[in-house]
């Protein structure tokens, strides 16, 4: 997969500068990942419950989730890209 490039200016466009841009980018991909962790941890769960021990093998079920789960966009590219199409709103605490 090749590596899009961001404009900078875009990327930091809706912020006072690129480094409060990259924390919130940073912020809103750690939500992204456990969310998704989240919901590996529920699909996953009917699987091993019934998984038994003669299941020694890997099975095809964790095998197939696993894979769709890695073809993903990553939860960085995609805070990116939200935080570049204006998707994003934060807050700081204590502020109003």
């Amino acid at each position: 997969m090749a590596i899009k490039t961001v404009d900078l200016s875009k990327f930091e466009e809706g912020t006072e500068n690129i480094y409060e841009a990259t924390v919130i980018a940073s912020k809103r991909a750690r939500q992204i990942n456990d969310e998704t962790r989240i919901e590996v941890s529920q699909r996953l769960e009917p699987v091993l419950m019934k998984e038994t021990d003669e299941d020694s093998g890997t099975n095809q079920d964790k095998l197939n989730l696993s894979i769709e789960f890695e073809k993903r966009v990553k939860p960085t590219i995609q805070a990116t890209g939200e935080l570049v199409e204006g998707k994003i709103s934060y807050r700081y605490k204590g502020l109003k």
